[in-house]
């Protein structure tokens, strides 16, 4: 017997040594951890009370409970959200989620009516329901927040319509543009994004209450009243998808993760253009820091961090599309994995947005340094080409040719375009004339490109018109 007991006792420490010091009471500790939600999803609290006193209205004014378990219910939910808001609410892991927490707090304070709450109703349609409005939420917040950014843009693109500084493609330098022109680049990067949050919102714009488990409940329930509570255009219409889907936050993410490389390219150029290098803009003090050991540094630290947020957002994104991949109809447990990444991708998106619209705002211009690099490089070579092609009527490729010349000649000499003489130009092709010097230079570069968006300062004020009347439509 004595022998035995030795055994027994040497096979339970063996299996507690296999769960580890966390788990040290086996595997009933690592059920509970690997099984509770409560430490993220607690964030979908006020979701999760305006949809259950949602429910109970319905259930109540279509008989399924009392109009008095109604009252009740209210009252109780009433007071949780207030506990909960003054942290004085004791949130408990053995309860899993929020949805149990919740109920069993509310049980605790109006007896058996709690209980019937949860009438016509599952787990799985309701964390559809309270998730589906917190991205809700959060998309609206994302427009604001994305409105907020392009209105800055406008406002510095307004102000630099005519501020000439270089255009690049490979990072060097092409044709000037203006700085404004520049501005409304991003403004139209954005307001694509402002476009995606929006049709997000309208395919999102179903509530999911009613589906139940999946199959929908034989209660005489009303899908159309619960969801017009809660400010939805109506209920989805299958209740299996309905309890499958999370269609919604893997939209949010695609979304969150395309803005983020809008802002994480914006982040670059700002990083760039900071430098000592370039001199085009300075950042202001509350979005830079200095260096511990070098005083004479101005670090863009804002940028930096708002370009490195992208790798969390675009990581939250593959995770969620991973974790969806697989998974037969309907709801599974792996769905649980939904929310944490996604919640600190929308934290991320919400800081990178306003942390940019601060520094747009806020950005010192240095004109003559961005005009100064405008007529470097032989950036106005186009503009010569062009000229040869309207007064003179070579080809395009002959005058792409006789401008490549031209370029080889000032390069050589150590010197622009426009300080070569008539007679160096007419050695390359004899029909040159001096009317030629009137598009050499940078100012008149940009203010040729008038087509429908180009770069002239006529057309980018137009474009900032435009996208004032569009924001305006919006309200």
């Amino acid at each position: 017997m004595s022998h035995s007991s030795n055994s027994k006792g040497g096979a339970e420490a063996a299996s507690n040594q296999m769960w580890g010091g966390r788990f040290a009471s086996g595997p009933a500790a690592v059920m509970e951890e690997i099984n509770a939600s409560i430490g993220f999803d607690r964030a979908l609290y006020s979701q999760d009370i305006d949809g259950s006193i949602a429910h109970a209205t319905m259930l109540a004014a279509t008989g399924v409970i009392s109009s008095a378990d109604r009252d009740a219910i209210i009252d109780g939910l009433t007071t949780i959200r207030s506990e909960i808001e003054a942290g004085t609410f004791t949130f408990s892991r053995a309860l899993e989620d929020i949805h149990l927490n919740i109920e069993a707090r509310l049980t605790e304070l109006i007896g058996p009516a709690g209980g019937r709450l949860h009438t016509a109703r599952s787990r799985n349609d309701q964390v559809a329901l309270d998730f589906r409005m917190w991205v809700r939420d959060e998309l609206r917040r994302t427009e604001a927040a994305l409105k907020a950014l392009i209105g800055a843009f406008l406002g510095r693109a307004e102000e630099h319509a005519r501020t000439v500084m270089p255009g690049f493609t490979h990072l060097q330098t092409a044709q000037p543009v203006t700085f404004g022109h520049h501005c409304m680049a991003y403004v139209e990067m954005f307001g694509r994004d402002l476009s995606r949050v929006r049709d997000a919102l309208e395919r999102l714009d179903e509530c999911p209450l009613g589906a139940a488990a999946l199959a929908g409940t034989g209660f005489p329930i009303d899908r159309q009243m619960t969801a017009e509570a809660l400010g939805f255009s109506g209920p989805t219409r299958n209740s299996i998808d309905t309890v499958s889907d999370r269609d919604f936050a893997l939209e949010f993410l695609s979304v969150a993760s395309i803005c983020a490389t809008h802002l994480s390219r914006l982040a670059e150029e700002i990083v760039i253009w900071s430098t000592p290098q370039f001199g085009f803009v300075t950042l202001s003090d509350a979005f830079s820091t200095g260096s511990s050991i070098m005083p004479q540094k101005k670090n863009p630290d804002a940028a930096e961090l708002v370009r490195a947020k992208t790798g969390r957002i675009n990581g939250a994104f593959v995770a969620l599309s991973t974790v969806m991949k697989g998974l037969p109809l309907a709801y599974s447990k792996d769905m649980q994995e939904d929310k944490e990444q996604l919640f600190d991708a929308a934290r991320a998106l919400d800081l990178a947005l306003a942390a940019m619209t601060g520094m747009v705002a806020d950005l010192k211009v240095d004109e003559k340094a961005m005009k100064k690099a405008a007529g470097a490089g032989y950036s106005i070579a186009t503009d010569l080409a062009d000229w040869l092609v309207r007064e003179l009527g070579l080809p395009f490729r002959e005058a792409h040719h006789v401008t490549g010349r031209a370029v080889a000649l000032a390069s050589e000499r150590g010197v622009g375009l426009e300080r070569l003489s008539l007679d160096d130009l007419r050695t390359i092709h004899d029909g040159i004339t001096a009317d030629v010097f009137s598009v050499l230079t940078v100012t008149r570069s940009v203010a040729s490109r008038t087509s429908f968006g180009g770069t002239a300062p006529r057309e980018v004020k137009k474009q900032i018109r435009h996208w004032r009347k569009r924001l305006e439509k919006m309200g």
